[in-house]
């Protein structure tokens, strides 16, 4: 027999009665029932419940394992009475009675218990990540997140792409987040960079002629965390393709990414790709307050600002005489009542805004119809009220919400409420994945206090129009550039590429970045440009969110093995940490304490 196990502890069932097996695994719990002893032994493939009496010539040896012990036990396979079977598990109909004993490795007194479903503070759970990985919803988002990987591959090569590996150590190179900087030991003064994504390396094999290529990538990026974001490092599907345009891409990448949340998804609705939405930057902001929307909530926000031009409500009538305001509505379907709607100014107060004004309509007292209820309703007027009912289609039960000035200084917020109102009225569609690609992202931005343009989004993606579009107002300029977005989060980001050197110099010029800048910080890429480079564009599929996603987490701590905390410290291995003098001096580095800076 093997040294430690002839069957995993999901393996047995009916069929092995009366045979002879070696288990080893984890004591899940210990039961006494008088003098009886029950344990549940656990592996990574499930639990088996083995016995002991006082008759047995180890029962002094069971009395002494605790939870968590590892142990290898020997004994017979006996069948359970109909009464005590237990269909919740694979080896519910069958128990195992021990005839002998090895303690493996005992466990000393536990900082969180794995049996069970107890809450700990997140600082235990990561000092002792091993042991909270035991846990059953741990081991089942980890398998999950393992299997999510395996089915990328298989569907990417199913493609015709292949794998690549690109650099973990290169030239520091700006991608919209901090770098880890590496000190060059070699090379005194100088570092190498952990890259934030492997970007300009595939973009660089697309010149060398690869055609296609994916690779399961680690990118590193020095970021502060939230609850969907690591603060250190993250793992992505990283995807490149020449001869390309933007429909190509779609056309791609989402069936790759649609099969795997119909295949992990829990029986979740998942829209086919070809239904997937494509809207406008400028109408995601405008419809849902977010270039992520969550789609599930039907809610759509809309531009009422003639209905509040020159009226009695005097703080939208003058906030509409600056430039570039407007006032918009967030309908609220069956939100028609004086609480819900005190509720939602409520929740604008605690983010920040004066409040938000609002309109319900309800069934007139003198039983004459429907009449608009509200602050707002008494100051504009029924002629007013009754434009806004009918261009937001609502009716008898229904309210609208309004908020107003600069979009940008309010959208978030506005899509915040949108979010809270289509929960707190059911109206968000809980049992779906709905997808939607973001598109025409600008390239530009105006500062705006110092008038200055510099790049909003990706400044490597290719302009819609080329060098001519680059010759008008640069505010108006549109990339190639897309997003997948997912119940509220961004899954997907990429662009089609800008390949030519001298609408590449164009556009960071126009953004105050000189050639020889460029040369300096791009020098690779822009140097590969002018050896025939095609035409080409990719995108990258976060790993961890869509894993989050799948296992309907909130943070994205609970699908990374050994995740860093929110201060961006590793509690288990205690980093960061202070290096040693000596490798201080092969390094030629010294570390000036914060008080003398």
């Amino acid at each position: 027999m093997h040294a430690y196990r002839s069957h995993t502890c999901a393996a047995l069932n009916i069929s092995h009665v009366g045979q002879s097996v070696r288990l080893s695994g984890w004591v899940h719990r210990v039961r006494d029932h008088g003098g009886l002893l029950f344990i549940d032994l656990r592996d990574h493939y499930g639990v088996t419940q083995v016995l002991c009496d006082p008759d047995s010539p180890v029962f002094a040896q069971v009395e002494k394992v605790r939870s968590e012990w590892c142990i290898r036990i020997d004994g017979e396979v006996k069948a359970r009475d109909a009464a005590l079977v237990n269909s919740k598990i694979p080896t519910g109909e069958i128990e195992v009675f021990i005839r002998d004993i090895e303690v493996l490795g005992a466990a000393k007194e536990l900082p969180l218990m794995v049996f069970g479903d107890q809450e700990y503070p997140e600082e235990t759970r990561l000092r002792y990540r091993f042991l909270d990985l035991r846990r059953e919803a741990m081991q089942r988002n980890m398998t999950l997140r393992s299997d999510v990987v395996a089915s990328m591959r298989k569907r990417m090569w199913d493609k015709g792409f292949r794998e690549y590996q690109t650099p973990i150590i290169t030239a520091s190179s700006p991608e919209g987040a901090r770098d880890f900087l590496v000190p060059s030991r070699l090379h005194p003064g100088k570092f190498y960079a952990l890259p934030q994504a492997p970007q300009q390396f595939k973009q660089l094999l697309m010149v060398s002629g690869f055609d296609k290529y994916f690779q399961i990538a680690p990118c590193f990026r020095d970021e502060d965390p939230r609850a969907d974001r690591s603060p250190t490092d993250f793992y992505q599907l990283d995807m490149e393709m020449s001869f390309v345009t933007q429909q190509d891409v779609f056309d791609t990448i989402s069936p790759v990414i649609a099969g795997v949340f119909a295949e992990f998804g829990g029986g979740r609705r998942v829209d086919a790709p070809e239904a997937w939405p494509q809207i406008s930057y400028k109408d995601s902001a405008l419809w849902y307050g977010t270039d992520k929307p969550d789609l599930r909530n039907p809610i759509k926000m809309q531009v009422v600002s003639e209905h509040f031009a020159g009226s009695g409500f005097a703080i939208f009538a003058k906030l509409l005489e600056q430039d570039g305001t407007q006032i918009r509505a967030i309908p609220a379907p069956g939100g028609g009542s004086r609480k819900f709607c005190d509720r939602m100014n409520a929740f604008a107060q605690k983010e920040g805004l004066p409040g938000m004004g609002y309109i319900f309509w309800r069934q007139a007292e003198d039983g004459s119809g429907m009449e608009a209820a509200g602050p707002l309703a008494k100051n504009i007027g029924p002629e007013r009220t009754e434009a806004i009912r009918q261009q937001l289609g609502l009716g008898v039960g229904d309210a609208a919400f309004f908020l107003g000035g600069k979009p940008k200084q309010f959208e978030a917020v506005a899509g915040k409420a949108r979010t809270v109102i289509g929960e707190e009225l059911g109206l968000t569609d809980k049992d779906r994945f709905a997808f939607a690609w973001i598109v025409d992202f600008p390239i530009y931005e105006q500062d705006a206090e110092t008038g200055k343009i510099d790049f909003e989004h990706n400044p490597f993606s290719m302009p819609q129009g080329g060098m001519e579009a680059l010759m008008g107002d640069p505010l108006a300029v549109r990339g190639y550039q897309y997003d997948l977005a997912c119940n509220g989060y961004e899954l997907v980001s990429g662009a089609i590429r800008n390949h030519k050197p001298e609408i590449m110099f164009k556009a960071f010029e126009i953004a105050g970045y000189g050639k020889d800048e460029v040369e300096k910080r791009f020098g690779g890429m822009v140097n590969a440009f002018q050896y025939g480079a095609p035409p080409h564009g990719g995108c990258a599929a976060g790993i961890d969110r869509i894993v989050m996603l799948l296992a309907d987490e909130a943070n994205i701590r609970e699908v990374i093995l050994f995740p860093m905390n929110q201060r961006a410290e590793d509690l288990m291995m205690g980093a960061p940490s202070e290096p040693l003098a000596q490798q201080l001096m092969e390094l030629n580095l010294r570390v000036i304490p914060q008080d003398q800076k």
